[in-house]
């Protein structure tokens, strides 16, 4: 099996961050792609481990070698994804698991094209900024921004593989595990599949030749 890289994009509030750690908690063909941040480091994380904390000048040294397969600016700080790490996870044997925006998702149709893009929509308006409200940790005004925001990814939808519906959390981590588990048996990612059919077709017409072989000397 030829290991894929698996996006996972939403509107804030649609569940892509809760179904990327669901995955990673209960499957071991699943990795997690550190990423890169200038942003300095909160409470409790580490370099290395939560983020690749780098200076301005270094990622923007780095991006500008072509170091990493997609990049972004968020409210003044550069966020990516190194290609380094999606070999490091795939080196592992392991599907590499990225939950990024809309554009995120675009650069790397680009730069890893044979990956695999899952959208994951809300059940409705409604839910989403009651999910948004419910956080507590925003102003009326920074959650409208955040649903006007939603509906500009929302339009974008129709650019991806899949699409799930996070109406209820544990049936939207089921389908997106079968669709890892249905691209995983693509013929292009089974290794060695060529071999293996060639052999088995010998097999079969040795088979068949055998029988008639006794039914002639009969």
């Amino acid at each position: 099996m030829t290991p894929f890289l698996l996006v996972l994009s939403s509107p804030s509030g649609g569940g892509k961050t809760t179904i990327a750690r669901r995955l990673l908690a209960a499957r071991s063909d699943v990795g997690y792609s550190i990423s890169a941040t200038t942003r300095a480091p909160r409470a409790g994380e580490r370099d290395g481990v939560d983020y690749h904390f780098l200076s301005r000048g270094e990622f923007e040294r780095r991006r500008d070698a072509g170091d990493f397969a997609e990049w972004a600016e968020y409210n003044g700080q550069l966020y990516g994804t190194l290609a380094r790490e999606l070999e490091r996870v795939a080196a592992d044997g392991k599907h590499a698991v990225l939950d990024i925006d809309v554009e995120g998702a675009r650069q790397l149709r680009r730069s890893v094209p044979d990956g695999v893009h899952v959208f994951v929509l809300p059940p409705s308006a409604e839910v989403l900024a009651l999910r948004l409200k419910g956080r507590n940790s925003e102003s009326p005004e920074q959650v409208r921004r955040r649903l006007e925001h939603a509906a500009t990814e929302i339009a974008a939808a129709g650019e991806y593989d899949y699409i799930v519906v996070n109406d209820d959390l544990d049936a939207a981590v089921r389908q997106v595990e079968a669709i890892i588990d249905a691209e995983s048996r693509r013929t292009i990612r089974l290794g060695g599949l060529p071999q293996t059919i060639e052999r088995l077709r010998r097999a079969v017409g040795a088979e068949a030749t055998g029988i008639t072989t006794a039914g002639a000397g009969a």
